[in-house]
């Protein structure tokens, strides 16, 4: 039976590449004990310290479940903490904990050796082309994901 070029689809190949990403980040990190949700958690709450759960989801394009779900295992690790938002009380607010700032400094080196390890197949202008089109592919059709992203800055 042909596969009608199942193969060779957009759709097939970022999955594919998305499983052997999520593979060498966490061998990477495996010492740490460290997924990439944890990591992009981890990384948007230096940058934007005591966000609601609400802005943390959509800064990293998490539906509720999911940003609940890695947040409690932080949490269960001594890595972050929940408050309430003294303005609104039905508002979490999330912050590291010097713990958490301490995995997240020592995750640096590992993750760094990730990247280049997923990148190394290319070479610099195809790895700057490949981010390029991954952003314009994204940012294109944003509309049609099912998890809003709102960016943060810092």
């Amino acid at each position: 039976m042909a596969t009608d070029g199942l193969y060779e689809r957009p759709g097939f190949l970022l999955r594919r590449s998305h499983q052997i990403s999520v593979a060498i980040f966490e061998r990477a990190c495996a010492s740490l004990s460290l997924t990439p949700a944890q990591y992009g958690v981890l990384a948007i709450l230096e940058a934007q310290p005591k966000i609601d759960q609400t802005r943390l989801a959509k800064a990293l394009a998490f539906d509720k479940v999911t940003v609940l779900r890695v947040l409690k295992g932080l949490q269960e690790r001594g890595l972050c903490v929940r408050e309430r938002v003294p303005s609104n009380q039905r508002q979490m607010a999330v912050s590291l904990t010097p713990e958490g700032q301490a995995l997240l400094l020592q995750a640096r080196q590992p993750v760094q050796q990730a990247y280049e390890e997923l990148m190394s197949p290319l070479d610099e202008n195809e790895q700057a082309t490949l981010i390029a089109l991954l952003l314009r592919l994204t940012q294109a059709l944003e509309r049609e994901a099912r998890s809003s992203f709102v960016p943060v800055v810092g």
